[in-house]
């Protein structure tokens, strides 16, 4: 029984992998997709700058949060999106709960539960908010995406300055629209 059972669990596999080409490569995002960062957002500001990015993406968790730990081993974890993002963003992550004092974009010290609540009103994670070099939110995102795909969408999305012509949702179905084409 065992055997059949795995057997199966192994014909499953190959077609999977034969039905989408190849398995994803997958890292570990803390490694991959987050920049170090030291709790100051000037500082992340400047490296971004320095590293001809376009901004910082700040992912606004909770340690108990299943939708953060879904977005982290289904959609973060991917390469492709890891070598997306690294191409754009700093990007970093924040604990909404925590006590940790940090630096805004604009010199205030603040604990990074009073910068997501207070500052970006997170009720809800997980959140991905994007700013510019400034400190200026350029997009809000609440939840987590479908799949690694429309996760690139997204960084497609702000990357590409659409999101200064409508939201998200008309832009995911015109890219739907392509990519049937």
């Amino acid at each position: 029984m065992r055997l059949t059972k795995w057997s199966g669990w192994m014909f499953l596999g190959f077609m999977l992998l034969t039905l989408t080409g190849q398995a994803a490569e997958t890292r570990d995002p803390n490694k991959f997709f987050f920049n170090q960062t030291f709790d100051n957002l000037q500082d992340e500001v400047a490296a971004a700058r320095k590293e001809q990015k376009i901004g910082i993406l700040v992912m606004f968790e909770t340690a108990d949060c299943p939708w953060c730990e879904k977005m982290m081993t289904t959609v973060l974890n991917q390469a492709s999106v890891q070598d997306y993002y690294h191409k754009y963003f700093r990007a970093i992550q924040i604990d909404t709960n925590g006590d940790v004092p940090l630096v805004n974009f604009f010199g205030k010290e603040m604990t990074q539960r009073d910068f997501a609540f207070g500052h970006n009103r997170v009720r809800a994670t997980p959140v991905f908010a994007f700013f510019d070099l400034q400190g200026d939110l350029m997009v809000k995102y609440t939840g987590a995406t479908m799949d690694a795909n429309e996760f690139l969408w997204l960084g497609e999305y702000v990357s590409s300055g659409a999101y200064k012509k409508g939201n998200f949702t008309v832009y995911k179905r015109e890219r739907l629209a392509a990519d049937k084409k």
